[in-house]
Formats: C-alpha cells, sequence, structure tokens
C-alpha cells in the first residue's frame, strides 16, 4: 500500500518531517519494486536516517574547508 500526503507508516509517526517524508519516498518506491511493506517500511527508515546523517557530515565538512 503506497503512502502519500500525511498517510504514512505507523513507525514514521514521531520521526522529524524531513526523515518521514525520505522514508516514505524510499519505501513507496521499494513497494513498487516488489518488496514486502514491512521491509520496505523498515528499510525506508533506515536508508533516509543514513542519507540525512551524510548530508550532514557533507555540510560540516564544506564548513570546515
Amino acid at each position: 500500500m503506497p503512502w502519500y500526503n500525511g498517510d504514512y507508516p505507523p513507525s514514521y509517526k514521531n520521526q522529524p518531517v524531513e526523515i518521514r517524508e525520505k522514508a516514505t519516498e524510499i519505501a513507496n518506491a521499494l513497494l513498487e519494486e516488489g518488496t514486502e511493506e514491512g521491509i520496505a517500511i523498515a528499510t525506508g527508515l533506515k536508508r533516509a536516517r543514513e542519507h540525512f546523517k551524510k548530508e550532514k557530515e557533507n555540510d560540516k565538512k564544506k564548513k570546515s574547508e
């Protein structure tokens, strides 16, 4: 079941908005590829957190240069 416009998995409820939106985007893409819903939800959240962690690290590197 794809998620849109504020409709997202309950496990995303307490996540920051940017992580929740990115996780939903990733999970939807995984669902389109045929991934099971539970795995798509968990993977979406994990990859979204990694994405923003890397983004934050890159910002720190740019500021220190």
